[in-house]
């Protein structure tokens, strides 16, 4: 097994014997993030555990006046969760997995990873329900790198030059608000956060993956401990779902090999081609669709690759993964690396 495989293992069948844990779940404080605290929350209680949650503000939830690729990238989420873990103020932390940077810092890893909600995009609009109905010179906002890059390629398609994309930071009521006080005439969220809000009646379109392929880990939540916690690895073993765990595993592979971050506009989505078994072992047909695009001004430059292959484990979904960037990068993609 990879080093990187190795540290996103740990869906080890659970062990029912273990005695009842007092943990402490390091959360952001955005209505999204607390949702998703309580969600692992009410899990852990079902087992058995006492769980509190320790609410926190990150550098990430700060800076709302520029893109996050200008600023620091993915790990301005997470960071402050870290350090309450390393001084034992928190045990866990739960993320969104497509904010967690691809490379754990040192003393960290991936001990979860739960079953996926809708991985893609939605349209969030108050006048059309879709780019092909935008009126003119209208604005669509989105800080993401990914979303910009495949919104310009669809409007290139509809010849709407006329249209702007404009930077939209903050948490994802703090986006509609902006929608709502007429700044955009659309904006582009996750459909998961929409619907693990109830606030599915806001999206007027979902994307179908073909259309704007997700960014890796997009609707799958990852429970990051510190790596000699073993006793939460274990308590965490009931809420594992191994086949989000393999399809992400595959998709941050893709990211991880291309310097994957804020700055990079990249997507890679997984999908199983026939039923995958519940554990690791036996194995399933994997897809793994990427698609990579110039950050530096070259909008209309946008590579995309697919690769297929029997996964078996974390390893194999891996290579699956560094496949399909190895494509990629044949076809012309260039490898970001770490500033």
């Amino acid at each position: 097994m990879s080093s990187s495989a190795r540290s996103e293992a740990g869906c080890a069948q659970p062990d029912t014997a273990f005695p009842p844990l007092d943990l402490t779940i390091a959360t952001r404080e955005s209505r999204l993030a607390l949702w998703q605290a309580e969600h692992v929350r009410d899990h852990l209680q079902r087992l058995g555990h006492r769980v509190r949650l320790l609410g926190m503000t990150t550098r990430g939830d700060q800076i709302l006046d520029r893109a996050l690729s200008k600023v620091g990238g993915k790990g301005l989420f997470v960071k402050e969760l870290e350090v309450a873990m390393d001084e034992g103020r928190a045990d866990l932390a739960v993320h969104s997995l497509k904010d967690v940077p691809m490379e754990l810092p040192a003393g960290f890893r991936l001990a979860c990873v739960m079953a996926r909600e809708d991985p893609r995009d939605a349209w969030v609009s108050p006048v059309c329900d879709g780019p092909e109905g935008l009126p003119a010179g209208a604005v669509i906002g989105t800080s993401s790198l990914r979303r910009m890059v495949l919104l310009r390629e669809a409007l290139a398609r509809l010849g709407r030059s006329d249209v702007s994309i404009e930077p939209l930071r903050g948490n994802l009521d703090t986006r509609l608000r902006k929608l709502d006080e007429g700044r955009y005439h659309a904006i582009v969220l996750a459909a998961a956060g929409l619907r693990r809000l109830g606030l599915e009646a806001r999206i007027r379109r979902v994307f179908e993956t073909r259309e704007m392929l997700p960014a890796a880990g997009q609707g799958a939540l990852g429970i990051e401990i510190r790596i000699e916690r073993d006793d939460v690895a274990t308590a965490l073993a009931p809420l594992a779902h191994w086949p989000t765990w393999a399809a992400v595993a595959a998709e941050r592979a893709v990211s991880r090999a291309l310097g994957g971050s804020c700055s990079v506009p990249l997507a890679a989505h997984a999908t199983w081609l026939e039923a995958p078994p519940p554990e690791p072992g036996q194995s399933a047909r994997l897809r793994v669709e990427a698609a990579w695009g110039d950050a530096e001004g070259a909008a209309s430059l946008l590579l995309r690759a697919a690769v297929e292959a029997d996964v078996t484990d974390l390893a194999s979904a891996e290579a699956a993964g560094a496949r399909v960037a190895q494509a990629l990068i044949d076809r012309g993609a260039r490898i970001r690396m770490p500033e």
